[in-house]
């Protein structure tokens, strides 16, 4: 690193050895923001529940144990929090990523096949018998939503990647793939489709430590891609000649971001299920939020993070003693945010 140069106060420029960093303030502060509502949303889900539990047993319980509220908070409670956090932030962190390749706001993981090449591997390896255990389905939906996202591509790939054939292609597989989860559902045993029915809702119940440990991991090997992505991204955003002008190798840049994107989506399919809206809503939230011509990555996260963890709070708490899988909750807030972003670029192109 060579030096710091600031302008007029709203941006900050680090610059590398051949490289640029630029800070704005708005969204050092909007990071900051969500940081402090995210530990809130927090605490107030380890203290919410059938059994409340005031802040400071949450602390001691955390702290040194020896409460009568430990098993509720450090075995229930806050590895299901913590898991929750991990998956929203690789969602919204994913979304960015897919939507900055496609240059499509409506585009999510999802578009591209990872949630429905994770249910259709998960569907065949329950009717097989290759996972007869519950803890070999991640690594089973993570392998499916890799090779449905793979299958894509090279679909797709033409003399180069073009954002409407990519989507498009992604849209056809996702439904033969749906259709392959549909057969297997009209004619499984009852207890075999209750199992993939709940799966594939989309929930935190009965989860923790053991999705959240690998999951963490696949994030903590994602870091420097993400750091890459986050100074990659922003030429893709002028579009491809400019990008192309400004050094970029477009069709390079696009594939490395969309297998990060993927495996990012791949891995928290696999420890929560298909979670719909959040990888769809999270960047552009964030995009809002921070006012900057590209997707943030660190804000897309971190709205994702906050996003979840409130959604699953809801979820646990909005009907007791019953508890709502938190993918049907988001896909019940995620539609009418949907209708209103197809109607606002309706506007906006007639508007043009």
């Amino acid at each position: 690193m060579k030096g710091a140069t600031r302008t007029r106060g709203a941006t900050a420029r680090l610059r590398f050895r051949r490289h640029t960093v630029v800070l704005r303030r708005r969204s050092a502060l909007t990071a900051l923001l969500l940081l402090v509502l995210l530990a809130g949303t927090m605490v107030a889900s380890a203290c919410a529940g059938q059994t409340f539990v005031p802040p400071a047993e949450v602390w001691r319980a955390l702290r040194h144990g020896g409460t009568p509220y430990d098993l509720v908070v450090t075995e229930l409670r806050v590895p299901r929090i913590v898991l929750g956090a991990l998956v929203g932030a690789a969602l919204g962190c994913a979304g960015a990523l897919v939507q900055t390749v496609t240059r499509n706001p409506l585009a999510g993981p999802d578009v591209i096949g990872v949630g429905h090449g994770a249910a259709a591997a998960t569907v065949l390896a329950l009717a097989s018998g290759t996972a007869s255990s519950p803890s070999a389905l991640p690594a089973v939906s993570v392998a499916g939503g890799l090779a449905a996202a793979a299958l894509v591509h090279v679909l797709a790939w033409r003399h180069g990647m073009q954002a409407g054939r990519f989507v498009l292609t992604g849209v056809g597989i996702g439904l033969a793939l749906s259709a392959v989860v549909q057969l297997y559902l009209a004619d499984a045993q009852l207890d075999a489709a209750e199992q993939v029915k709940l799966w594939l809702t989309g929930s935190l119940n009965g989860r923790g430590r053991q999705q959240a440990v690998p999951l963490a991991v696949v994030m903590a090997g994602c870091l420097p891609g993400l750091v890459w992505a986050g100074w990659a991204a922003r030429p893709l955003a002028l579009g491809d000649e400019t990008a192309a002008g400004l050094g970029v190798r477009v069709n390079r840049t696009r594939l490395g971001l969309t297998v990060l994107g993927v495996v990012l989506a791949a891995a928290a399919t696999g420890a929560a299920g298909p979670i719909g809206f959040v990888a769809l809503t999270a960047p552009q939230l964030a995009r809002r939020l921070t006012r900057t011509p590209h997707l943030p990555l660190l804000c897309s996260a971190l709205t994702g993070a906050v996003v979840l963890v409130a959604a699953d709070l809801a979820a646990r708490t909005v009907l007791p003693p019953l508890e709502v899988p938190v993918g049907a909750l988001t896909a019940l807030v995620g539609g009418p945010y949907l209708l209103w972003l197809l109607g606002r670029r309706g506007r906006t192109a007639t508007a043009r």
